[in-house]
């Protein structure tokens, strides 16, 4: 089936990783490496990240909530200080792939966050910010878990994205940085990249698209 559209995750992919931040965070307060990463996977359909990305709990509520997952790991830690080590940056190779494939493509992104009202991912400075809002306004769709209520990896969220972009899920190539986001995709018929690095998933969307995106 022809490519109609690529989809597109934001943390990890349009932009540098969180994990990154949350490595430096531990290192700095001692904690163990991944410790953040260990706490989100634990039970991760009901724990308070899924429920803040679904827009299920306020930030006060996500701290608490944190802050009781994370002390029964042996190291309490509010959610508003994870919530603060997710700006991340744009990836410029990556904002070029996107603009390349809008050329040629429909395309979308598929995100989980936090409500608009909340502290999010955007970055805190205007120069930033007006690279980021750039970059998100070259996206036909942009589905976000905090607004649908529903977030990655439940497919319901893949088929909203399809849907208002009025394609089939086997027309799309989807780019995504985390393996567990990139299975439900795969059963609905997407041709999926897991991104490792920038050059590996340039070449690989290069490979899936028929396009130059260097």
């Amino acid at each position: 089936m022809p490519v109609a559209a690529t989809l597109w995750d934001i943390g990890g992919v349009l932009t540098t990783s969180p994990f990154e931040s949350f490595n430096r965070f531990e290192a700095a307060a001692g904690l163990p490496q991944d410790f953040i990463r260990g706490v989100n996977s634990r039970n991760p359909d009901t724990n308070a990240w899924a429920q803040f990305e679904s827009n299920q709990v306020t930030l006060d509520e996500f701290d608490a909530l944190f802050r009781a997952e994370s002390g029964a790991l042996g190291h309490p830690l509010g959610g508003k200080e994870v919530v603060e080590l997710l700006s991340g940056s744009l990836r410029p190779r990556m904002v070029a792939a996107l603009r390349a494939c809008k050329a040629r493509f429909k395309v979308g992104a598929i995100t989980n966050n936090l409500r608009p009202n909340e502290p999010s991912m955007a970055p805190k400075d205007a120069g930033r910010s007006a690279d980021m809002a750039a970059a998100m306004a070259l996206f036909d769709v942009v589905v976000e878990s905090s607004i649908e209520g529903v977030r990655k990896p439940n497919p319901e969220i893949y088929r909203r994205a399809c849907e208002r972009l009025g394609v089939a899920p086997d027309e799309c190539v989807f780019l995504d940085d985390l393996g567990i986001n990139l299975k439900p995709a795969r059963a609905l018929g997407m041709r999926t990249i897991k991104v490792v690095s920038e050059e590996q998933a340039l070449a690989e969307l290069a490979q899936a698209t028929g396009i130059d995106v260097s």
